[in-house]
């Protein structure tokens, strides 16, 4: 996806959302205040928003190439339990 495309951007006025642009279960992110803010919008097209503050999974994300993103935050929500 071209990161014109790309429907989660971060502005002067903070997070700026584009969700008519978000396909339904496909996780997106940025990093915003050192915090990973997560979202995705679910069959009901309802969005959903997560924020990783953990300094470790940032830095983390923080050094990973766009394609490793999504397997470190698995890891992360594998670590944590949180899929349960």
């Amino acid at each position: 996806m071209n990161i014109m495309d790309y429907p989660v951007s971060i502005g002067e006025e903070g997070i700026k959302l584009q969700t008519e642009k978000m396909e339904i279960d496909k996780l997106y992110y940025c990093i915003y205040q050192e915090k990973v803010m997560l979202f995705f919008k679910d069959k009901n097209e309802l969005l959903n928003c997560y924020e990783i503050e953990e300094k470790e999974i940032v830095e983390e994300v923080k050094q990973s190439s766009p394609e490793d993103i999504e397997k470190t935050l698995e890891k992360y929500i594998e670590k944590k339990n949180l899929n349960h």
